[in-house]
C-alpha cells in the first residue's frame, strides 16, 4: 500500500478535479502490476495495473489507495474490470467520498465473492486527496495558503523588496506546489510590485496552473508578465471596474470574472465561481491583505509557511497577515495537524485552521 500511495503521489497535480490514485497487484508474493491515474478522462490506476499484470491478475491481491469506482463516468467502472479478471482480494486505503461511489464499489466486489479490506494507511490517503475530498463534498476549491516570511513575520523589506526570502530548495518546493494545484492566486499588489509570471519552474517539465488575480479596480498593467500565453490568466473583479480597462485586459488575453458589485471582490463568490469552473485546488500566494481577508472569511483550508532564518524589523515591512486581530492571545487562530519540514536553511510549518469561518471565541 505504501508503494501504491507513492505511485499516486507521483501523479499528484495531473488529474484535475479527479483524485490521485495508485494501485499495486500482488501474486504469490510478487508484484505483477503497477499503475496510477495519470490524467482525468483516461484509464484509472486499477486498469493500468491490471493491464500490466495480464493473466496473473487471476487470484491476485490488489492494493489501491481509493475505493474502486462502480459507476460509468468518463471511463468504465473499475469494479467490473476487477471482477472480470478474477482477483481474489482487494485492499483499499480509503473509501471514496464521491456520492456516486461511497461504499458501492466495496459492496459490488463483495457481492461477487471478492474479499475486501478498507482502512490500510487511510490517513495518508486522505491527506493525499484532501483537495478532492473537499471539492466533491462542497463544490468549492481547497485553498492552500503559502507564504515565505522572515522570523519576525515579514514578507518583504520596508522598501517592498522580497527576492529572495527563502533559498533555492524552498523555492523548488513551492514550484512543486504550483504543479500540484489547479490555480495560483495573488492580489493585484503582488503584480504591481513583483511582476511575477506565476508559472511552474522545475528541472523537469511541469504543469502550469491557471493564474488568478484579485483586482477590484483592474489595475493590472497591460504589459504584466502574467499576461503571457504560458497559462490562462483570470482576473477576479467587480461590476464597478473601469470598462475601458476591462476591454484592454481582455485584448491582452485575460479572462475577467465578475465577483460582486464592489468596491472589493466578493471572495466567497469567487470561490463558488471557481468551483463551478471545475477548479478544485487553489494555491494562495497573496500579500498580507489578501491572506488576512481569505483567512478571516474562512476560505483557507491549509497553511504552508516557509520561514527563513532572517530578521528585517521595521514597522513598515509588510506582514504575512494584515488584518485587525483579536485583543487576546487566547482568541488567536489555532492550527491543528501541524508538521515541520526542512529545506536547506529554511523550514516549512504546515497546519490547518482549527476554526474555519470565524476566529475562535469570536475574536476580531
Amino acid at each position: 500500500m505504501r508503494l501504491a500511495l507513492d505511485l499516486a503521489q507521483g501523479a499528484a497535480g495531473q488529474t484535475g478535479i479527479n483524485p490521485a490514485v495508485g494501485c499495486v497487484v500482488v501474486k504469490d508474493g510478487r508484484i505483477v502490476g503497477l499503475g496510477s491515474h495519470l490524467k482525468r478522462g483516461e484509464a484509472h490506476a486499477e486498469i493500468h495495473a491490471l493491464n500490466m499484470a495480464g493473466a496473473e491478475a487471476a487470484g491476485a491481491t490488489v492494493y489501491v489507495t481509493l475505493e474502486p469506482c462502480s459507476h460509468h463516468g468518463r471511463t468504465p467502472p473499475c469494479c467490473d474490470r476487477l471482477i472480470a479478471e478474477g482477483v481474489a482480494r482487494v485492499v483499499v486505503a480509503a473509501a471514496d467520498p464521491n456520492p456516486q461511489v461511497a461504499g458501492k464499489g466495496i459492496q459490488r466486489l463483495n457481492a461477487h465473492g471478492i474479499e475486501t479490506e478498507v482502512g490500510l494507511l487511510e490517513d495518508r490517503s486522505h491527506t493525499l486527496n484532501e483537495a478532492f475530498r473537499k471539492y466533491i463534498a462542497t463544490g468549492l476549491p481547497f485553498v492552500t495558503l503559502k507564504t515565505a516570511l522572515t522570523l519576525d513575520g515579514r514578507i518583504a523589506a520596508r522598501g517592498g523588496h522580497s527576492r529572495w526570502i527563502t533559498g533555492p530548495q524552498a523555492r523548488e518546493a513551492v514550484h512543486t506546489l504550483r504543479h500540484r494545484h489547479q490555480a495560483i492566486m495573488v492580489g493585484v499588489e503582488t503584480i504591481l510590485s513583483d511582476d511575477p509570471e506565476l508559472t511552474t519552474r522545475l528541472p523537469v517539465p511541469a504543469l502550469h496552473p491557471v493564474r488568478l488575480i484579485v483586482d477590484s479596480r483592474l489595475r493590472t498593467p497591460i504589459g504584466a508578465r502574467v499576461l503571457n500565453e504560458e497559462a490562462p490568466t483570470w482576473i477576479l473583479t467587480t461590476t464597478s471596474a473601469d470598462p475601458a480597462a476591462a476591454e484592454s485586459l481582455r485584448k491582452a488575453g485575460a479572462e475577467l470574472i465578475v465577483c460582486g458589485e464592489g468596491p472589493r471582490v466578493d471572495l466567497t463568490e469567487a470561490m463558488k465561481e471557481l468551483g463551478r469552473r471545475e477548479i478544485g485546488s487553489v494555491l494562495l500566494e497573496g500579500g498580507g491583505v489578501l491572506n488576512g481577508a481569505m483567512l478571516q472569511t474562512g476560505l483557507v483550508d491549509k497553511l504552508m509557511l516557509f520561514y527563513a532564518a532572517k530578521i528585517v524589523g521595521s514597522e513598515e515591512a509588510p506582514p504575512a497577515f494584515a488584518f485587525r486581530g483579536p485583543d487576546r492571545m487566547t482568541d488567536a487562530w489555532p492550527l491543528k495537524g501541524v508538521s515541520i519540514e526542512h529545506y536547506g536553511d529554511d523550514w516549512c510549518v504546515t497546519g490547518y485552521p482549527a476554526s474555519l469561518g470565524q476566529p475562535p471565541d469570536g475574536g476580531g
